[in-house]
């Protein structure tokens, strides 16, 4: 096994290299811009067609859409204590994996009608999100369609009020509760907003009955969801504790809602629940959010041999800013600061690790904290905050792309952590083609823990640096 530093070294090596090799072999005419549609990455007037649209009227206005997203990870990690790979210990892994591998179908099939279904699969890399040393799994069923629903728009060539329902991404709580990851500023989405991600839902998706749309300056979307159980999660069942796991028993719809008052441009609001990570300098965004999500009876813990019910209620308020800087140099501008109150019911708390490289824990550390897992949800609050500076247009010469570097923070302060989480990335995108086709080029930074009875103490910290290089279409 290679040294950490040894391969980090090799990463970058990489990455400068692919700059070199893309720079020779795609030669667009300017850089590609997003659309007006938030989950996919049009082109601006005067560059080449990219994008698979097939009209159903004269106009253009009736039309199908379809889409293709691929997102590859090259990952070095320093595993948490404890971890290991197949059994053996492994103090770092060296791994390749699909983050997402996607098929959209999308379009307005008359003035008032509108469909909209999503497809693939996530986070798969050699353990298939999962390896038990005892039982076999078939690593090739994961794919499954994340999206299925109709809408239907009440006022013509108007988005005042559009009602659907079906398996959606329409969420409350935040802009990262339903992003479009084709889109998205940073290397990967920060995966504590989608609070219930694969415990009651299906990948942030939900069966949802919702109405949304763009009054004046306001964005709005609420939504009934009918949750799945948890024993339909595919994971070991919770033990029932003083500390609060999603119920076993019952079943209560959950209530959800998302706004945004736009100070300038309006934001995209043609695929339902997705929203833009960045649009390149293309608009002038300044918005100000917040969101909820309510259920009630959602969690459950004993005391004293009785069991105790508990709602979930979360809520956040965030500004978001994506703005050109100089249009001619074509520079601009992508913030975000949110804060985010999420009470799951008392002592709450879920480690997760984003396709996970470790396939286990060694005797005597806390279960479920292996590979890159660190407390991802739980109750508590968290503030999140991220920065980005898309470079001149055309930095390395024409048709050779621009950069965009940026930072991310997420602080969080949980019941059951001793004292706040920081978990931190810097990294920097390759925009070859816009959106269309890019590297990015991620160092995560990220605390470690050990159990302390019931609380969980820091032990140290951890680092992650991963090349992406995502194509869409």
């Amino acid at each position: 096994m290679l040294s950490f530093s040894r391969t980090i070294g090799l990463c970058i090596l990489l990455f400068i290299s692919q700059i070199s090799v893309a720079q020779r072999a795609v030669n667009p005419t300017t850089d590609s811009l997003p659309s007006r549609d938030p989950a996919i990455a049009a082109t601006p007037a005067g560059v080449d067609k990219n994008e698979l649209k097939y009209s159903l009227n004269a106009s253009g206005t009736h039309f199908i859409k379809a889409t293709f997203l691929n997102q590859a990870w090259l990952r070095v990690n320093q595993s948490n204590p404890g971890s290991t790979v197949i059994q053996e210990p492994n103090t770092s892994t060296v791994d390749i994996g699909l983050r997402r591998t996607r098929m959209q179908l999308f379009g307005q099939l008359s003035d008032h009608v509108f469909i909209y279904f999503q497809f693939g699969l996530n986070n798969f890399n050699y353990l298939n999100g999962g390896f038990s040393p005892t039982a076999t799994s078939n690593r090739k069923v994961q794919p499954f369609f994340h999206d299925a629903v109709g809408e239907y728009l009440v006022f013509k060539n108007r988005n005042l009020l559009n009602i659907g329902y079906g398996l959606t991404i329409v969420n409350g709580l935040s802009r990262f509760s339903g992003p479009s990851v084709a889109t998205i500023m940073s290397m990967d989405v920060p995966v504590f907003a989608q609070a219930t991600v694969d415990q009651t839902d299906e990948f942030a998706r939900k069966l949802s009955l919702y109405a949304r749309g763009q009054v004046g300056r306001l964005d709005y979307r609420i939504a009934m969801s009918d949750p799945f159980p948890i024993q339909t999660s595919g994971a070991a069942l919770p033990s029932y504790s003083q500390n609060a796991q999603f119920a076993l028993k019952g079943h209560r719809k959950q209530y959800q809602g998302f706004f945004m008052w736009q100070f300038f441009d309006r934001e995209a609001h043609q695929t339902p629940g997705y929203n833009t990570g960045t649009y390149l300098g293309a608009r002038k965004i300044v918005n100000l959010e917040a969101g909820f999500i309510t259920q009630q009876q959602a969690t459950a813990t004993t005391v004293g041999g009785d069991t105790l019910y508990h709602p979930m209620n979360l809520w956040s308020v965030a500004s978001f800013l994506d703005m050109p800087l100089n249009k001619t140099r074509g520079t601009a501008i992508n913030a975000y600061l949110g804060y985010f109150s999420t009470n799951y019911g008392p002592n709450y708390l879920r480690f997760n690790g984003i396709m996970n490289p470790a396939s286990g824990i060694a005797a005597g550390f806390p279960a479920g904290t292996q590979g890159n897992a660190f407390p991802m949800f739980g109750t508590g609050s968290v503030v999140y905050g991220q920065v980005g500076y898309l470079m001149k247009r055309n930095l390395f010469g024409s048709g050779r792309g621009t950069l965009m570097p940026y930072a991310q923070a997420q602080i969080a302060t949980y019941d059951r952590i001793t004292q706040p989480l920081g978990v931190y990335n810097l990294g920097v995108n390759y925009l070859i083609n816009g959106h269309n086709a890019k590297f990015t080029l991620d160092y995560q930074n990220r605390p470690s823990y050990r159990a302390d009875g019931n609380l969980f103490t820091p032990a140290g910290r951890r680092g992650q640096l991963t090349l992406q290089y995502q194509l869409f279409i």
